[in-house]
């Protein structure tokens, strides 16, 4: 085969290996590189040239241990590797990546890729990591050995990439020789060549030498201490959350209100207005505004993925896991699920139980995503009844993750009793990278797809809902002047009417039952509701914050004898129905799809609504028979 024939690159390699950000480093884009097993679980594709003016379709396999275990990215990856994907055909050429600082484990994989029949290069990323490690690689006694070209590189410094592109664009027969793996042991055979292999090739330092991963290690994994470091990381995240993000709050709200008047001083008084400032300005602001505490919690993601931490917190959770039947290999999805349930679900693809799959998808939305953040920030000040910041709402914060997080171990150890066990034990293997300084590229490209994905949302889908919300507390008008009485003559009142006896049980008026209602289009949208509903914009007097007067408003509600609204209770008993409510059509729409079946969907749908409303209505009828 030519090189003018050579069409399509295939990237193969097992997680953690910078598969990811070497196919950036050849074709430019920016593809989410995740210091965990698992994050790749799509194929990605870009286009680059060599140094000849040869177009190539570059590929990027999901990254996986192997190509014979029965998980869906490594079923795609073997797919692809042998030509069965029609959309992608027969590869002309497959670059196998490996960790240099990782040979033994790396390297049964690449015996999989040469045996595959394609025409092979094998790519040793991170030298720098495998150097600094103490560890003295030789690539030409590597590359006869295997007999497939070997180049070394550092990808994340582009360093090696020219004599990559150098390399790909000469004619390459398909790998030759006889099977290293025999019909009767084919691990252990890779796994004795792949040894035989490391100590030709690849001589480590003293095994008596300890690195500076070794030392953290025998800290921040430590049977006890690795448990106190991670409940001191995690609440360390929470506390900052609340703390740096006053000050950009702050501007964002001041932008808010410059707008509202810019508004209120260009256009006479009328509907018009009225739907600006209150409807579109006030109802999206009121979401806008929780941002800088959304950056802050994906800013401190991106530093401990980046670093190597969250490989240490799964493998310090596969135990509490298997406990629940899960293993460590759910900790990713169940992990990306506190940004969003939905690539959550979608990472379940690198768990070859089936049963464990759908336990997994089943449970992911119960791990308090950023679209409840936003109720959170609102609820949790008004519960402990004092300003934004401080100790006690990180803890708060965090006692909310950690229940929401242990209700759903608790229906995952239900559920896999009910599904079975799996005819074989399943074994969860993991790759500790090294500690390594953070990736800013990464760190900051993640922040702003996030910050542009929620403000996207916020002018697209929360915007709308506003204008309807504001349209239905609006219409029809009422001839009183009194704010409650043209409220209540509205649509917006005559629902909250109708809803009230259903939902006054737990603790909430028809008002708050409303935008409980319309926050299953979106979640964040319940902020924008009780603005409308409780017509926080008439307060125009107080120079507060729009959150603090939303706030203040809350807590002068009251019921027809007197007693407060918002006490204490029924702040707990809201925050209990959005910890475990499924408010999220797209989600149920991806567990539909990922699981097969519409009746999982709507099975997960009913039960998460259930247990909500179930929650909140115990919490608050027992509350208030012991007084609170």
């Amino acid at each position: 085969m030519t090189a003018r024939e050579m069409e399509t690159v295939v990237l193969a390699g097992n997680p953690n290996v910078g598969k990811t950000t070497l196919f950036n480093a050849l074709t430019g884009k920016t593809g989410k590189v995740a210091n965990v097993a698992g994050a790749t679980v799509d194929l990605k594709t870009g286009e680059t040239f060599t140094p000849h003016g040869q177009k190539l379709r570059i590929v990027d396999l999901p990254g996986c241990l192997s190509l014979n275990g029965e998980a869906p990215d490594q079923q795609l990856a073997r797919r692809a590797l042998l030509g069965e994907l029609e959309e992608l055909g027969k590869p002309d050429l497959a670059l196998c990546v490996l960790d240099a600082s990782n040979l033994e484990r790396n390297l049964m994989l690449a015996l999989e890729v040469i045996e595959a029949g394609l025409p092979v290069i094998v790519v040793l990323n991170m030298i720098d990591v495998a150097e600094a490690s103490g560890i003295r690689l030789d690539p030409v006694v590597l590359s006869e050995e295997l007999g497939v070209p070997i180049v070394p590189v550092q990808a994340n410094k582009q360093h090696g990439i020219v004599e990559l592109k150098q390399a790909i664009r000469h004619p390459l027969p398909p790998a030759s020789g006889a099977p290293w793996a025999s019909a009767e042991h084919p691990v252990e055979a890779r796994q004795q060549l792949a040894l035989e292999l490391c100590e030709l090739a690849a001589r480590r330092p003293d095994s008596h030498q300890s690195t500076l991963s070794d030392k953290l290690d025998a800290q921040l994994i430590h049977p006890v201490l690795g448990w106190v470091y991670l409940i001191a990381i995690m609440f360390a995240v929470f506390w900052s959350i609340f703390s740096f993000a006053a000050i950009p709050m702050g501007w964002v709200e001041a932008g808010q209100g410059w707008l509202e008047g810019l508004v209120a001083g260009a256009m006479p008084e009328g509907d018009f207005r009225d739907l600006i400032i209150s409807g579109i300005i006030g109802g999206v602001g009121s979401v806008v505004v929780f941002l800088p505490q959304i950056l802050i919690l994906f800013f401190f993601i991106g530093l401990l993925e980046s670093s190597g931490y969250m490989a240490r917190a799964a493998f310090m959770m596969d135990g509490l896991m298997s406990k629940v039947g899960l293993s460590g290999k759910a900790f990713l999805p169940l992990l990306s699920s506190y940004a969003c349930a939905i690539p959550g679900i979608m990472a379940t693809r690198s768990i070859d139980s089936a049963k464990e799959r759908l336990t997994t998808i089943f449970v992911a939305p119960w791990m308090s995503c950023t679209a409840r953040l936003p109720v959170y920030f609102l609820l949790i000040p008004m519960l402990l009844g004092g300003s934004e910041g401080g100790l006690t709402q990180a803890l708060v914060l965090l006692a909310i993750y950690v229940f929401g997080t242990l209700s759903a171990f608790v229906v995952a150890r239900v559920l896999r009793g009910r599904l079975g066990e799996d005819a074989q034990p399943r074994h969860f293997t993991l790759e500790l990278p090294p500690y390594r300084a953070p990736q800013w590229g990464y760190v900051f490209r993640h922040l702003a797809d996030r910050g542009w994905s929620f403000l996207r949302k916020a002018g697209t889908v929360i915007m709308g809902i506003s204008i309807v919300l504001w349209a239905l507390s609006t219409y029809p008008k009422s001839d009183s002047d009194d704010p409650a009485e043209m409220l209540q003559h509205s649509l917006m009142g005559r629902i909250s009417s109708t809803v009230e006896p259903v939902v006054r049980p737990l603790g909430f008026d028809g008002r708050t039952g409303t935008a409980v209602l319309t926050s299953f289009a979106a979640r964040e949208v319940f902020n924008a509701s009780m603005f409308q509903l409780f017509r926080v914009e008439e307060i125009e007097e107080d120079e507060t914050a729009s959150r603090d007067r939303l706030r203040q408003r809350l807590a002068e509600e009251t019921w027809e004898d007197g007693t407060a609204m918002f006490r204490p209770l029924t702040v707990i008993s809201l925050l209990i129905f959005y910890i475990y409510a499924l408010q999220c059509l797209p989600t149920s729409a991806v567990t539909a799809r990922e699981s097969g079946s519409w009746k999982w969907a709507a099975g997960q749908f009913v039960f998460m609504t259930g247990v909500a409303a179930l929650g909140s209505l115990l919490v608050y009828q027992v509350g208030s028979l012991l007084g609170f």
